[in-house]
């Protein structure tokens, strides 16, 4: 296939994406209305980090990483690479000497939904990695590719530029445009469930807070006592 490398495309603010990284894949996702989250399958290869980027994104033909080559030099600090392929692949497309390079470059990590190997290394170097699966399978460079194009992963298209924010609970995109908005959404989600929290702590129960015996009525669940169920079961 052909393809084209993209240079210099539009870029979230580095302020927004900073603030971003301060909360969870979670929150973040909830603040854009649920919206945004990449599929449960890519998990990370390591617990208790966090990385938010900026996306490079890098479409490659199935088992063949030459398009990770060609996107290394289009990376720089702060980026986060995001790789996909043309159709479906587990093949180990990125390893230790790739994310070498990268971190080089000041990259924050990378997010793919086909294969990734060499895992005990990217781990001791600190190269944070969420994959579709783990695979020892080598690849090839052969065939051309793209470069800071829109992807989709799990249908959630990413752009170059575009918030990437990836955590144990998986990986979410917001668009760049949103990044601002999305920051102040964060914020104050954070904030309502603090108050929550603490609510909670102090023996409130979920039902009251939030108004939930009305909506079990609606539903028409009922109390019953153990004597009661039992005796009017059949």
């Amino acid at each position: 296939m052909s393809g084209v490398i993209v240079t210099n495309p539009p870029k979230a603010d580095a302020g927004d994406v900073q603030a971003l990284a301060g909360y969870g894949v979670a929150t973040v996702s909830e603040a854009m209305g649920r919206t945004g989250l990449l599929g449960p399958e890519i998990r990370p290869i390591q617990q208790g980090v966090r990385a938010a980027g900026t996306a490079v994104t890098v479409l490659s033909w199935p088992g063949d990483n030459l398009m990770i080559h060609a996107a290394v030099e289009q990376c720089g600090e702060g980026d986060l690479l995001v790789v996909t392929t043309t159709s479906p692949s587990t093949d180990g497309m990125f390893g230790e000497l790739f994310a070498t390079a990268l971190h080089k470059r000041g990259v924050k990590g990378l997010i793919t939904n086909a294969g990734i190997r060499d895992t005990q290394e990217l781990r001791e170097m600190g190269f944070a990695a969420w994959a579709r699966a783990v695979s020892a399978q080598g690849t090839v460079k052969a065939t051309g590719g793209s470069v800071n194009v829109p992807v989709a992963i799990d249908g959630q298209v990413i752009r170059p530029g575009d918030v990437i924010l990836a955590d144990d609970d998986g990986v979410v995109v917001v668009p760049r445009e949103r990044a601002r908005e999305t920051v102040e959404r964060s914020e104050a989600r954070e904030a309502k469930e603090a108050r929550t929290r603490a609510a909670f702590l102090e023996g409130q129960l979920g039902l009251d807070r939030y108004n939930l015996r009305e909506k079990l009525k609606e539903l028409g669940v009922e109390y019953r006592t153990y004597d009661e169920y039992e005796g009017g079961r059949p």
